[in-house]
């Protein structure tokens, strides 16, 4: 196959987590897709802080001890000098290996032990990270049964053959069969459903709901009614979502990816009242933040700034580097803060109105420092700023 870029990080740009994000399992455990070269691509799932901090020596790269282990092709499972459980499966096209999707990154219940053998001073003498750091991110990891690695095992072949499929059809052949494609993510949601329900510890069992909307989707599509097999889509992908863990980081693009679909509902029922625009750079989308941040700033911009304006308004969302942290801003040009609404934010009081933002500025301070969270910059009756600050290669 002679392409001189690989082809995987052309579906990545078509947006492949709003593709498979749905039938990715919902769970801490990380699940990542890389190319040949170990650049990270997608991560579906997060990587753990402490393969971040302590063992990559990129944020976007993974460790050179996992590709070795991928070079040596020794089986589809291997284990990390920590002691981690790995899985991975190769995305083949043509004989071609362009990349992997590797999954886990956990202790097992068999080397869990382990952790507690590890020389945190001597992981900090000789990569630089703080003790403190290290202790946070290696409590944090988690542990997982041999079951549930059989089962991440086979999740990593599915999505990974579906990965080479799309890149075949959509990117390859330039000939994309929508209702073909369709099909097969249909096909691989289920096969995902019918794992992960297998074993109760994996997931949060909503897949009743889930398969429901899915199945109204799917006569919505056949009705030709596609605005509402898209809304019924959108929702899924919401609920999904929001069973995430409240506490656990994501890229940005995943942030954004759940705000898209939010505002795109919102957008169907105001309709004309409602505008927005999303520019974020690309080399911040990688980024992380924690799970559901920008949702309570932005369902409050549209709640208590666009909808009391009779022709509505915009919201905007935007991102810029400022001494090495990351300032996400949410502005609209509705009404404003109350006053009182506006002054118990700034002054931390309890107040029913204001609620929504202490939760979520409290959050990001516990995660990252005090020095990182929410402000409001401007409040008036030409409209709301709201900024949210956090670290950069957190």
């Amino acid at each position: 196959m002679n392409t001189k870029e690989n082809p995987l990080q052309k579906l990545v740009d078509n947006r492949l987590f709003s593709r498979y994000s749905s039938v990715v399992p919902i769970s801490s455990i990380s699940l990542i897709l890389i190319d040949a070269h170990g650049q990270i691509l997608m991560e579906f799932n997060p990587v753990p802080d402490f393969c971040k901090i302590v063992c990559q020596k990129s944020q976007n790269r993974v460790c050179d001890h996992c590709m070795t282990c991928l070079q040596e092709k020794n089986g589809h499972r291997y284990v990390c000098e920590y002691g981690l459980e790995n899985v991975y499966m190769p995305v083949v096209i043509e004989n071609e290996v362009l990349g992997y999707i590797i999954g886990i990154q956990a202790f097992s219940t068999e080397t869990e032990y382990k952790k507690y053998l590890l020389d945190i001073s001597e992981i900090n003498r000789r990569t630089g990270v703080s003790a403190e750091a290290i202790a946070k991110a290696l409590a944090a990891l988690a542990t997982v049964d041999e079951k549930e690695i059989r089962i991440y095992e086979q999740i990593c072949g599915h999505v990974a053959n579906s990965i080479a499929l799309d890149v075949k059809e959509k990117i390859l052949n330039e000939n994309p069969d929508i209702e073909r494609l369709s099909i097969e993510k249909e096909l691989l949601e289920r096969k995902i459903v019918d794992l992960e329900t297998k074993n109760n510890s994996l997931v949060i069992n909503p897949h009743f709901l889930f398969n429901t909307l899915n199945s109204i989707a799917r006569t919505a599509y056949f009705e030709k009614s596609h605005t509402t097999e898209e809304l019924i889509y959108c929702l899924s992908d919401l609920l999904r979502y929001t069973l995430k863990q409240e506490n656990q980081l994501h890229t940005i693009e995943a942030e954004l990816d759940y705000i898209e679909k939010y505002l795109y509902i919102q957008q169907v029922r105001f309709k004309d009242r409602l505008k927005y625009e999303i520019t974020i750079p690309e080399e911040l989308r990688f980024e992380r933040i924690l799970n559901m941040t920008l949702q309570p700033i932005v369902e409050n911009a549209l709640i208590h700034g666009i909808t009391p304006k009779r022709d509505g308004g915009t919201i905007r969302i935007y991102a810029e580097v400022v001494q090495e942290d990351i300032i996400i801003s949410v502005e609209d040009d509705g009404n404003g803060f109350r006053q009182d609404v506006l002054q118990s934010i700034r002054e931390h009081r309890e107040d029913k109105m204001s609620l929504g933002f202490r939760s979520t500025d409290g959050r990001l301070k516990q995660h990252f420092g005090e020095i990182y969270g929410l402000d409001v910059p401007k409040s008036d009756y030409g409209g709301s700023i709201v900024t949210i600050r956090i670290p950069r290669n957190n």
